[in-house]
Order: C-alpha cells, then structure tokens, then sequence
C-alpha cells in the first residue's frame, strides 16, 4: 500500500548517520500520507487538519500558525484546495518554505472547476498523483540535502505503488456495466478519477463546498437518477449526508428505488482504524463501494419509507 514505508535506516547519504528528523507540516490527510511516504523516518510529518475535516472550509486556529512557524517545510496539496487557509500561507512563505504540490502538476493534465480556476481534488487519479512524490522529495532535500538520495529513491517507489493501484483500478471499474458507470456523490470531488477510470461523475454541490446546493440543484439530479435509472448514491465522509438524503427520497417519491452506496473518502482520508488511512487504501476502500453499488440493477417502484438506508 501507498503508506507502507520502505527498509531504510536512518543514516545520512553518504552512510555517516543522519540528523533528528525534520519538522513537516502537511495540510491535509492526503498530503501526509504522500510526505510520510517519501520520508520515512527522515521526517516528523504534522498534520494540519484531522481526519473528517474539509479542507475548503477549514479556518485557522492561532495554534496552527505557531505550528506552522515552527515547521522547517510546509507541505499543502494546492490549487486553492486550502482555501481560507490560503492566505495565510501565502504569508508564511516569506518565514517558512511552503510548497504545493499540485500545482507543480503538468497544466494540461488538470480539470478545469471553473474558467481559468484548476479543480483541486487531482490524487484521485492514482496515476497523475504519481508525480507528486519526486516534487515533495525535492522540497525534502531543499531543507534536508543529506538525505536528498533516500527522498529520491522513496518517491520513485511511491510512484511505481501509485501506478500499479492506477491499473488494479482502472480493471475494477471496468468491471460495472457501461451503462451503469454513473457516479452521483455530495460534490463534484471525483472528476479526476472519473476521466482516468471512464466513469461519468455528477456531484450535488460544484468542486467546492462552501456553496451549498439549492432545490433546483436537487430535483435536477433526481430527474438525472430517474431517467438513467441509476442504481445507487454516495455520500461523503467529510460532507454531510443532507444532499444525499434528498436525492434517495427525492427519487423514491417517483417510484425509483436507489440505493446509498457508501460514503466514500474524498477531501480527507480516513482516522486511524478505519483501514483508509493511507491514500492507497481509500482510493481502494472507495472503488470497492462503487463497484458493489453499482454493478447490480435496482428494482423500480420501492414505498418512500423503504428507500433509506442512510444511518449515523
């Protein structure tokens, strides 16, 4: 899996032994995975939010800037994903080296969420995430050049894991029906596993979710889940299910049973004991809920009272 490290001592490029490890602050659960990935023990990673939070939304605590401070890189995913907390990195740039590692991406490989604004959510194609590792080691060794060959050789590891969950993927979706490769979840975080994978991707609220989704938002996507007779909806584990909700009772009051496929890790990977701590074992924990809920049809005409299935 993604997260597992490799067999590596902690001693110094040229075999002499290596410093104490270096302090590393990552934004989100999805970065600190990829920087526990390329460190190993060379690195004490932090991270910013916990499990469950949304980055979009995240406000910064005076905490989290004294830790911040006290980092010697600070490591964000980028492309506004941070949102509020954009600004004050852009601030703390000028004391600490921040860097963000989507947006040394290749720009024509990323989605576009609006004109001229880049989608930010890119880790849910395994295999564009697999350049992310070489970008983070080499911030690594900017602040750590003793050890610059072992993040070297770490990210090249990390990618050729993210690579190879690329294809286990990609083998899996294709296993749905073509007609049934609809993924309807609370926002439109999956865009980019949608064009890697081939599977159509229509979220309730846009890319972001500071905006909240309106009636009209709704009734359009349970028209959508009627008349392509969908079999299923997901929520996620960082957004709430109210969306969701509405859309399972929406269709079950036009006779279409649908079913709630699962929540699927999306801004924030799972807390620990979830078996989704690790990007690898999410996007792994999500394509198994997609696969079960959708590879099967769903009988029509279910009483409103038997179409929920969502629960705490």
């Amino acid at each position: 899996m993604l997260g597992v490290g490799l067999a590596y001592g902690r001693t110094g490029a040229g075999g002499g032994p290596a410093g104490p490890p270096v302090p590393v602050i990552a934004t989100t659960t999805v970065v600190a995975d990829l920087v526990r990935c390329v460190a190993g023990d060379r690195v004490a990673v932090e991270c910013l939010m916990p499990p469950g939070v949304d980055p979009h939304v995240y406000r910064a605590t005076p905490r989290d800037a004294g830790r911040l401070l006290a980092a010697r890189l600070v490591v964000a995913s980028g492309l506004r994903l941070e949102g509020r907390l954009a600004t004050l990195l852009e601030r703390l740039g000028e004391r600490v080296p921040v860097v963000h590692v989507a947006d040394g991406l290749p720009r024509d490989r990323l989605l576009e969420a609006a004109p001229g604004i880049p989608d930010p959510h890119v880790w849910f194609d395994a295999a564009l995430w697999s350049e992310t590792p070489r970008l983070v080691a080499d911030a690594l060794a900017s602040v750590d050049p003793v050890s610059a060959e072992h993040y070297r050789a770490r990210a090249d590891a990390c990618a050729a894991r993210l690579l190879s969950l690329d294809h286990s993927i990609r083998g899996a979706i294709a296993s749905i029906p073509r007609d049934r490769r609809v993924l309807v979840t609370s926002h439109d975080a999956f865009r980019y596993f949608g064009r890697a994978y081939g599977i159509e991707v229509v979220g309730v609220q846009g890319t972001n979710t500071s905006a909240e989704a309106g009636l009209g938002d709704i009734n359009r996507l349970v028209e959508l889940i009627v008349s392509r007779r969908i079999p299923a909806v997901f929520a996620e584990t960082s957004v709430t299910d109210r969306d969701v909700v509405a859309l399972v009772e929406g269709a079950a009051a036009r006779g279409r049973r649908v079913r709630f496929g699962g929540r699927l890790y999306a801004d924030s990977l799972g807390a620990a004991g979830s078996g989704a701590e690790t990007l690898a074992a999410a996007l792994q924990a999500n394509t198994a809920l997609i696969v079960a809920a959708l590879r099967e049809p769903v009988a029509d005409a279910a009483p409103p009272s038997d179409a929920m299935g969502i629960g705490p």
